[in-house]
């Protein structure tokens, strides 16, 4: 038997059953999704389906929902601790791995991080970019030699695109400006 040939508890292919349990996420198919995943579970293969699970939050929900990976590693976290209480048979912890394939087959999914992912890895060593104008500021040397002043750094380092508007923010920005300031009270904006 080859390190590849591992089986479930039922005689499934390990690797076949852990396909079908992300295939099926993907598909919002929760009812064999979560077969699968008790399958891995009662198989010893929790630890595996676990990992599955927190991949998949990034890599097929994603932007989507972009909570996805806190939840997951909340549920997996308490599904950890819960398990470590051995003496309660009936295994509470299981609440936790139903809770966290019903939430992935039911979200809304993207699989923009991913495709994000191949591409910026598979191109990064074919591509150089040049530093950006707007980067070099009062925070390094070309932007010093540059006399990129505190003007500079809340007109072009601090924009932010989509901003959204915060109550408070402007006025903040407003004291933020003020408190930048020599000794003498002289603003360092002039």
């Amino acid at each position: 038997m080859s390190k590849y040939d591992l089986r479930t508890k039922k005689g499934y292919d390990f690797y076949e059953v852990s396909s079908a349990m992300q295939k099926c996420i993907r598909r919002g198919r929760e009812a064999e999704a979560l077969y699968w995943a008790v399958e891995l579970y009662d198989s010893g293969y929790v630890e595996y389906a676990w990992k599955r699970l927190r991949i998949m939050s990034s890599e097929d929900v994603g932007l989507a929902e972009p909570t996805m990976p806190a939840q997951i590693w909340a549920l997996y976290r308490m599904h950890q601790e819960q398990a470590k209480k051995k003496e309660d048979k009936n295994e509470p912890q299981r609440l936790f791995l139903t809770h966290a394939v019903l939430l992935l087959s039911r979200a809304r999914k993207s699989r923009m991080i991913d495709w994000s992912l191949i591409w910026a890895w598979l191109t990064h060593p074919f591509r150089r970019l040049e530093i950006p104008d707007f980067a070099l500021d009062k925070h390094n040397e070309r932007g010093r030699q540059l006399k990129r002043s505190w003007s500079h750094f809340f007109d072009e380092g601090t924009r932010l695109h989509p901003h959204a508007e915060i109550e408070g923010e402007l006025e903040m920005r407003r004291q933020a400006m003020k408190a930048i300031s020599d000794p003498s009270g002289t603003s360092l904006f002039e």
